[in-house]
């Protein structure tokens, strides 16, 4: 199976995101559009609203941000080097993630301590901690 870019005019902007690969399901780009963390031209739209070439949109995935221009539209979800086809990463945007990685990578987890389940003795102190 061959996964080639269409001459595709224009495309629901869920169906868009999903083939993209920004999220796994439609139905999980069509939340994140209806709560707004998917804006075309800085601007709320609808999952249904069509997208094409050249338009810009801003799209939130957990704590991370891209910003990017749309390049091309597909007919069906790809691997993961056709779906960086469809699109453009700002410069800004791919260096403000990256620092975020970095960030995330150098912070101290308070849970990597924690290993399996609490102990006996831990017990205790949470059950007389929590009043139980």
């Amino acid at each position: 199976m061959t996964h080639e870019k269409t001459t595709l005019a224009r495309m629901r902007l869920d169906k868009w995101l999903w083939a993209a690969r920004f999220f796994k399901t439609r139905s999980l780009a069509m939340q994140a559009v209806e709560h707004g963390r998917v804006k075309l031209s800085g601007v709320r739209v609808k999952p249904a609203h069509d997208v094409k070439p050249g338009d810009r949109l801003e799209v939130h995935v957990g704590e991370f941000e891209w910003t990017l221009v749309v390049r091309a539209l597909a007919m069906q979800r790809g691997p993961a080097p056709f779906a960086h086809m469809l699109y453009e990463e700002e410069a800004a945007s791919h260096a403000r993630r990256q620092q975020q990685v970095l960030d995330n990578k150098s912070a101290t987890n308070p849970a990597a301590a924690i290993k399996g389940r609490p102990t006996k003795r831990d017990r205790r102190q949470i059950h007389r901690f929590t009043g139980e």
